[in-house]
């Protein structure tokens, strides 16, 4: 009987490991520029062509390969980082198990060209599928430039599982802005179909912060800087005021990687503790310097997660090293002295002035138990009209069967459909700014106004999307909204959808657009806020087909429209609200499933008494 174990072959096993490595564009994208930065380089550009699928290049002017080292370098487990198991625990560069190169290699086609300073002729590789097809001399610059082209093309199951490329090239973003985040000391630039994305000079570490996420950040960041024998924290976190309805701006990194650490999130959340609005969350720009023994990188393929030895300890100092910068803001307040409005003006009290001493004046003849008309009327002299008093009352519990049936309400509640106001000309009670409260056949009717009219507008924008659009209102003054690199892709997908949503919008410079139209009846007093955070959205949204999309745009949009809590409304709007609640698709909930309506039955009434 014949032996069945063997060896597999090198390019099976490179294309093994490549599916731990590599599972879409933007991790090619992660590899390349890491080596990048372990090479010293100053400047590096990232050229990307489909989303990553046709092209992916990374030149760098970093210190290049020799020729010997340019072709090892694609031989799996082959690196320069680590010589002994010991090296594992004492890691200070971005790569190190030496399967990138190798796992790229075997499910694409490379074109390298890298040179080092002093030598005369650099050296040109071509691979394809793990196969070298070709090496030879070639005048190039100082560096490495990286081709990566046709991904998977070898593979095409799993070039099929890729998705859009407005998503994949997210994902690209959301790499590239990672690392620009933790080195401000390089240059980076990201091109796209040969279009400039991103363009992030040389800078410090806030001036990177502001580049990559826009200008307005620029004075919302509050330093955080403390330094023990654990860790050394640094970085900035956002000023409350500025926190957003998604957590996409929170990042840490440590020894300048970013890492995904849940437990942490919580400590700085914590920290700002009662200081946000509900459903709000922070930014912060976290960076953690730790002894490379107490750490261990290597417990996820992608290098995202991490172990830190001294967990809880790290936890306590990055929610005080918070709290304290948070304290620092909430203490001492911005004053501008410089700045102060030049019309106030403080008397100066002139030499040979008459100083007068205060006086004050008081009706000698008031007498404040004298009678009045007003208290003539006295709740105890009998003359109140009792009768006009429950005027209207009667009318207002008869049950009005055909009324109902031309509103298109049913007579009788069912168990599944919610009781109906009892008739078109019912008059409602608004309670506390935030329930309106009228009468049912079945005892009394309480709506949450605000999820009232979220799942009004709700409908009305999902019908816009069905060809009913919806009316747009001019802005006297147009607002600007200045997106990160990796939100303008997103957004420029769904500008035809904001704009059937009763949005005008109009390209303003690069990643930045202006809106000059909103949705007839918005009430929101910053467009741009509620746009910014469609957006965010969208973007965190675990898919982005076209009804995914339409979906969550439509729940953000009728959140941030639907009428306030504490808003008086008139008996007029409180009847329109409820008559337009229930002929939507479902008036019970919200579209995120909240409850909108609760019916108080006679007996639970009763019961009370």
């Amino acid at each position: 009987m014949t032996d069945i174990i063997h060896l597999l072959p090198d390019s099976v096993a490179n294309q093994i490991a490549a599916g731990e490595v590599v599972d879409r564009p933007s991790s090619v994208v992660k590899e390349l520029v890491e080596n990048s930065i372990d090479a010293g380089a100053t400047d590096i550009a990232v050229i990307i062509k489909d989303s990553g699928k046709t092209l992916i290049q990374v030149v760098d002017n970093g210190k290049g390969m020799s020729e010997t080292d340019a072709r090892m370098a694609f031989e799996r487990h082959a690196t320069s980082k680590i010589s002994s198991a010991a090296d594992l625990y004492s890691l200070q560069t971005m790569g190190f198990r030496g399967e990138a190169l190798a796992s790229i290699a075997a499910i694409a086609q490379i074109d390298l060209r890298t040179r080092r300073e002093g030598d005369e002729m650099g050296v040109f590789l071509q691979i394809e599928g793990s196969k070298f097809v070709t090496q030879e001399p070639v005048a190039c610059a100082v560096g490495s430039s990286f081709a990566v082209k046709n991904l998977f093309f070898n593979t095409p199951a799993r070039r099929r599982f890729l998705k859009s490329d407005a998503t994949e090239f997210g994902h690209i973003i959301t790499v590239f802005n990672r690392i620009a985040l933790v080195y401000p000391n390089v240059s980076f630039s990201l091109f796209h179909n040969d279009v400039e994305m991103c363009n992030y000079l040389a800078s410090n570490q806030a001036q990177r912060i502001v580049d990559v996420f826009g200008k307005k950040l620029k004075t919302q960041l509050l330093p955080v800087d403390i330094e023990t024998d654990v860790v050394k924290i640094s970085g900035y976190v956002c000023r409350p005021e500025s926190a957003t309805k998604t957590s996409a701006n929170q990042y840490f990194f440590v020894n300048g990687r970013f890492m995904w650490h849940p437990s942490f999130n919580k400590a700085v959340l914590q920290a700002y503790d009662r200081m946000l609005p509900a459903g709000t969350y922070p930014g912060f720009y976290i960076f953690l310097q730790v002894d490379p023994k107490t750490l261990d990188v290597n417990i996820h393929p992608q290098k995202i997660e991490v172990k830190f030895e001294n967990e809880k300890t790290i936890w306590s100092i990055i929610q005080a090293s918070v709290r304290e910068a948070l304290g620092k803001f909430n203490v001492v307040p911005d004053i501008d002295f410089e700045h102060a409005d030049p019309s106030v003006e403080i008397p100066v009290l002139k030499p040979g002035t008459e100083v007068k001493r205060p006086s004050t004046g008081a009706s000698l003849s008031y007498n404040p138990f004298a009678d009045t008309s007003v208290q003539k009327r006295s709740y105890r002299s009998g003359a109140m009209d009792w009768e006009a008093l429950y005027k209207g009352f009667e009318k207002q519990g008869r049950n009005d069967d055909a009324t109902q049936m031309k509103l298109g309400i049913e007579p009788e509640v069912t168990e599944d459909v919610v009781a109906k106001p009892m008739a078109e000309n019912s008059e409602f009670l608004q309670f506390r700014g935030k329930y309106i409260v009228t009468t049912v056949k079945s005892g009394l009717m309480l709506i949450d106004q605000h999820r009232a009219h979220q799942r009004v507008l709700y409908d009305r924008y999902m019908n816009s999307f069905a060809g009913t659009a919806v009316a747009s209102q001019q802005m006297m003054f147009p607002e600007i909204v200045e997106l990160s690199a990796d939100l303008s892709a997103v957004f420029d997908k769904i500008v035809p959808d904001l704009q059937t949503m009763g949005f005008a919008i109009e390209p303003f410079g690069k990643n930045t657009y202006r809106i000059t139209a909103q949705p007839e009846g918005m009430s929101s007093d910053s467009p741009s806020d509620v746009v910014k955070d469609i957006v965010s959205d969208v973007a965190q949204g675990s898919s982005l087909d076209v009804d995914a999309v339409r979906r969550n745009m439509a729940l953000s949009l009728s959140k941030a429209n639907a009428v306030a809590y504490g808003k008086q409304l008139s008996q007029r709007e409180m009847n329109e609200l409820v008559s337009s609640l229930f002929v939507c698709s479902n008036c019970n909930n919200t579209p995120d499933g909240k409850v909108i309506i609760v019916v108080l039955s006679d007996s639970d009434i009763d019961g009370h008494f």
